[in-house]
């Protein structure tokens, strides 16, 4: 008897809830989901598309995979040699459609897109990839790691009078030659990081003060963090808001347990927004929320639905002025584990109901 291959896993969630929700296939045509039900393999060419080239047909007996005849070959022999699916190959000119909709024809077929006359299930696979599996977050625990060690060392080697392009092609080339794509790559320095909550790179020259952030996706996996770096001595105020800062964040993490509704997390979170002093700095940035085969695979709201679930994955990111917090964890059913935690950064200890917390500090140099 041979290993069951990884994408087992996933295939049979996917069958489950063709059964569940009363289907005969769906079809994947998003470069996560196809990441998910492969066991992390890559079926992109275009980076800034949340579609592949490749596209994955899931019926209860069989699986397609309809790609070019362009592209057949690499994705036969690099991504899908021990999937065990069909391929259906047109011809580059004519596209994957009609090939698609031959295949369906006749069948109750969901999709995560918008496709032609297909109900759209995205939200609901979504919930079925929810649920880490061990070797999931074997992955997941690896890409972390990686994406952390490369953010933090950027950190260290960065120099003032760089621009906030070059700081991020330095982290850029750092977590490409690992084979990550830097999914989101944010840049900011000294009074850029008070004015926006999402600023992109631009020409602007480090002084003193830089944050980084990076969504680091590899096998489908997005692992998120956040560091700071300052040169000098920190001023008074920024000194005091990381510390009010950590406490806002230690209690969302607190309070993410399997069985918690996320609406109330952020509740919590909210609520101690308003206990150190800053009581609208929530709306200024989303809060973040569960994150696996996306950076978010969705966005907490206040009133949202979403229970927590034991190996699921979350990355909170909560932010007043001057400081932002953000690493990836796991969801076990008595703890939680940092997953972007090098234990090479300085940090900062907060303690929240009996536990004592490591947050990133902003590193001094």
């Amino acid at each position: 008897m041979t290993d069951a291959m990884p994408s087992d896993a996933a295939v049979a969630k996917i069958r489950a809830f063709l059964k569940a929700r009363k289907l005969d296939g769906v079809l994947l045509r998003t470069r996560s989901n196809f990441a998910w039900a492969t066991g992390g393999k890559d079926n992109h060419i275009v980076s800034t598309t949340a579609l592949g080239v490749a596209d994955l047909l899931i019926l209860a007996d069989n699986i397609y995979c309809i790609t070019s005849r362009m592209e057949a070959a690499r994705i036969r022999d690099e991504e899908l040699a021990d999937f065990g699916c069909e391929f259906v190959t047109p011809e580059w000119y004519e596209g994957n459609d009609e090939a698609i909709l031959q295949l369906c024809a006749g069948k109750a077929v969901g999709a995560d897109v918008w496709f032609h006359h297909l109900p759209n299930v995205a939200n609901e696979l979504a919930q079925v990839r929810y649920t880490l599996t061990e070797e999931e977050m074997e992955r997941y625990r690896r890409l972390g790691r990686t994406a952390a060690k490369a953010l933090e060392a950027a950190c260290r080697e960065l120099q003032r009078g760089w621009t906030e392009h070059e700081i991020a092609a330095h982290l850029a080339a750092k977590v490409m030659r690992e084979g990550i794509n830097p999914q989101v790559l944010l840049v900011a320095t000294d009074e850029r990081i008070y004015r926006y909550r999402h600023p992109i790179p631009t020409d602007k020259r480090l002084d003193r003060y830089a944050m980084l952030v990076l969504c680091a996706e590899k096998g489908g996996l997005v692992a998120n963090a956040t560091r700071f770096v300052h040169f000098g001595d920190l001023p008074p105020a920024l000194e005091e808001n990381k510390r009010k800062l950590a406490e806002i964040e230690i209690a969302m993490i607190a309070a993410t347990r399997p069985g918690a509704k996320m609406a109330d997390i952020l509740q919590r979170g909210i609520e101690a927004y308003e206990r150190v002093g800053y009581p609208d700095d929530w709306r200024l940035l989303h809060q973040g929320g569960p994150s696996g085969y996306a950076s978010r695979e969705l966005l907490v709201v206040p009133g949202g639905e979403g229970v927590v679930q034991a190996q699921q994955a979350f990355a909170w990111n909560p932010a007043i002025r001057g400081i932002k917090m953000e690493d990836t964890f796991l969801v076990h059913e008595a703890d939680i584990e940092f997953i972007t935690h090098t234990g090479e950064w300085v940090y900062m200890e907060t303690a929240s109901e009996g536990r004592t917390y490591l947050r990133p500090d902003i590193l001094i140099r």
